[in-house]
C-alpha cells in the first residue's frame, strides 16, 4: 500500500514562496493498493493535481470525504475523473441530521458557487453516506467513525492485508479533557488509529496557540503526539498546517514539540509530494526537496 500526500494545508489554500516546502494546497491524500485500487481522502485543492496524475484508463475511483468544510471539498469540481463518462466515481461522506450527502454537496456544486451542477457531471457517480460499517474497496478496507470536530465529521482507517494507515485531518481529541490523554475508550478516534503503521493527524496549532483555540475542532501538535503515543502508531505525520504558518514555523513548532515530548516513534511534517510505502512499517519512498 502506498500513501501519497497531495495537499497538507488547513482552512485556506496558501500558495507562496514561504509555504512551497510543505505545500499550500488543502487536504488531499491518495492511497493506492497493491492491486491498483485508488482511494482518495478528501477533495481539497490538492485533488486537482492528483486527478491530472491518475492513469487515463482508471475505471473506478473511491473518494472519501471527512466532512464538508470548504477546505476539504474546494477542489472537487476540478477533479478530472468527474468529467470522464467511462469512469465510475464513488463519493463517500457524512450526511447531516437534516440533509443527505447528495443535497449537501449540491449546495456547493451548483450556481452561484460553481457553474456545473452535481447532477450534470458526466461520470458514473454514486454517493454513499457515512459513518457505516467497514467498506471493502478492492484489496483495501476502509473504516469510518465520527470524531470530535464541529459538524458531522469522520476519520478513516485504511487497511491492506499487510499494513494500515489512519487519516484524521480535523480532530480535537483533547477537547474537555484537562489531563489528555486518559483511557482509550473515551478518546475520540482511538479505534481508528490504534496500531497503524502511519497516522496523518491534525496538528494545526502549537501548544501556545491552542490555548486560544480550544473548541475550534483542531489539535495542538503536542496533543497529536500524545494521541499517537496512546494509539501506539508506527509513524506520525503532522497535517492540516495552519495557513498562517510558513515552512519555517512548521519546522520550528515540530522541532520544539519533539524535543519536549520525546516520542518513541518518527514524527514528520506532511509535505506535498511525499509518498510512504506501508508494509513492515512506513518507509518514505519519495520526498520533495526543501
Amino acid at each position: 500500500m502506498r500513501v501519497t500526500i497531495w495537499g497538507t494545508r488547513g482552512s485556506l489554500a496558501t500558495p507562496g514562496a514561504d509555504t512551497a516546502g510543505y505545500g499550500g494546497n488543502t487536504s488531499c491524500v491518495e492511497v493506492r493498493g497493491d492491486d491498483g485500487t485508488v482511494v482518495v481522502l478528501d477533495a481539497g485543492t490538492g485533488v486537482r493535481s492528483l486527478g491530472r496524475a491518475l492513469p487515463p484508463d482508471l475505471r473506478r475511483i473511491d473518494l472519501f470525504l471527512t466532512h464538508l468544510h470548504m477546505d476539504h471539498i474546494q477542489g472537487l469540481g476540478f477533479f478530472a475523473p468527474l468529467y470522464e463518462a467511462r469512469t465510475e466515481v464513488h463519493i463517500w461522506g457524512p450526511a447531516s441530521t437534516t440533509m443527505g450527502l447528495r443535497r449537501r454537496l449540491s449546495r456547493y456544486l451548483s450556481p452561484p458557487f460553481f457553474p456545473v451542477h452535481l447532477r450534470d457531471l458526466p461520470c458514473r457517480l454514486e454517493l454513499h453516506e457515512l459513518p457505516d460499517a467497514e467498506v471493502a474497496v478492492g484489496h483495501l478496507r476502509v473504516r469510518s467513525a465520527l470524531v470530535c470536530h464541529p459538524g458531522p465529521t469522520v476519520g478513516y482507517r485504511v487497511a491492506s492485508p499487510t499494513a494500515a494507515m489512519a487519516y484524521l485531518p480535523d480532530h480535537e481529541p483533547a477537547l474537555g479533557n484537562e489531563r489528555f490523554p486518559t483511557s482509550p475508550e473515551w478518546t475520540s478516534g482511538h479505534e481508528l488509529a490504534a496500531g497503524v503503521d502511519l497516522l496523518l493527524h491534525d496538528s494545526q496549532y502549537s501548544a501556545r496557540e491552542y490555548v486560544d483555540h480550544v473548541g475550534w475542532g483542531h489539535s495542538s501538535i503536542d496533543d497529536a503526539i500524545r494521541f499517537a503515543t496512546q494509539a501506539e502508531v508506527g509513524h506520525l505525520v503532522t497535517f492540516h498546517h495552519d495557513p498562517t504558518h510558513a515552512d519555517s514555523d512548521v519546522e520550528r513548532i515540530l522541532g520544539e514539540a519533539v524535543r519536549r515530548l520525546r516520542p518513541g516513534f518518527p514524527v514528520s511534517a506532511a509535505a506535498e509530494g511525499t509518498t510512504f510505502e506501508l508494509g513492515n512499517g512506513a518507509r518514505v519512498v519519495t520526498s520533495p526537496s526543501r
